[in-house]
């Protein structure tokens, strides 16, 4: 599992590391294939990754989450992803 401290400096090197951080869950997910990501906007909030958009199941916005965790850490993963 590929995995990357928490980002808490707010300084330039900062948002360097919130990039690629960003980049990293966005091509973890697009890499999946078992879940639409179309419609998936990852930002960073501080130390944490936000998921926010639309899946179209129920367990989508879980899967979601588990790859997400799967770049950052558990813990470290807010979601705002809402079912249609």
């Amino acid at each position: 599992m590929l995995g990357f401290a928490a980002f808490t400096n707010y300084g330039e090197s900062g948002r360097q590391d919130h990039a690629a951080t960003r980049a990293s869950v966005e091509s973890a997910l697009q890499a999946a294939g078992d879940i639409e990501v179309a419609e998936i906007t990852v930002s960073i909030a501080g130390s944490y990754v936000i998921l926010e958009g639309f899946v179209r199941l129920g367990r989508d916005v879980e899967r979601a989450i588990e790859i997400a965790e799967s770049v950052v850490g558990r813990g470290y993963v807010r979601s705002r992803l809402l079912r249609r």
